[in-house]
């Protein structure tokens, strides 16, 4: 019988990391890709309010981690810093009673919408994945005069 964490390590350098010891691709960094031109006026006005390319949208974010404080996987202080007015009070007396929360699946973002009630509002919905079951959560979205996002409202769908 061969135990595998019998095995001797094989000494490596310290001053290094580990080089890459697979033969069949080539080591090195990747080959650099022309720059880009700057963007036309056309092509920003498409681009949804407050995002940059590359970067998640403040709907996705908000949405992750209130899903997270929601089914239990964070703390509600986690949300103090992205929280304004009485919606730490709405998060944590929801939290509490842990709606989004499964005994299958870890419940994901399966979809999320978005209505933009006034400039520097958002009033977000996202639909609830955890097995074959849906659920529903909406939020509120206001950017502050730090220019960040912070959420005002949440509500959950009741089971």
């Amino acid at each position: 019988m061969n135990k595998v964490m019998s095995r001797t390590a094989q000494p490596r350098p310290r001053h290094r990391p580990p080089t890459r010891r697979d033969s069949r691709r080539p080591g090195g960094a990747p080959p650099r890709l022309p720059s880009r031109p700057a963007a036309t006026q056309a092509e920003t006005a498409r681009t949804p309010p407050g995002t940059a390319a590359g970067r998640p949208r403040p709907t996705d974010v908000f949405a992750e981690r209130l899903l997270a404080v929601l089914s239990g996987q964070r703390p509600v202080h986690w949300m103090l810093r992205y929280t304004a007015g009485r919606a730490y009070d709405e998060l944590a007396r929801l939290a509490e009673h842990s709606p989004l929360r499964t005994l299958g699946p870890r419940p994901v973002v399966h979809d999320i919408g978005y209505y933009v009630p006034s400039d520097g509002a958002l009033e977000v919905f996202a639909r609830i994945a955890a097995g074959d079951r849906l659920r529903a959560m909406a939020f509120r979205l206001e950017r502050g005069k730090d220019l960040r996002w912070r959420c005002t409202a949440v509500e959950t769908g009741r089971p």
